[in-house]
């Protein structure tokens, strides 16, 4: 296999990486209670999803 012919910069390296960012994840309300959710999840505060109950929260 081959070798590197020389060592890349730690600014060569970082160069690279700047395309690499964490993303917000995109967020929706709830349509059954209003309250702010994840998008394409059920509600944690209602069980809601797609006007059908998931599950029962606790609490």
């Amino acid at each position: 296999m081959p070798h590197p012919k020389r060592k890349n910069s730690k600014s060569r390296r970082d160069k690279r990486r700047t395309h690499y960012k964490a993303s917000v994840p995109s967020m929706s309300t709830c349509s059954h209670c209003g309250e702010i959710k994840l998008a394409h999840r059920a509600c944690p505060s209602c069980g809601y999803y797609n006007e059908r109950s998931m599950f029962i929260p606790k609490g």
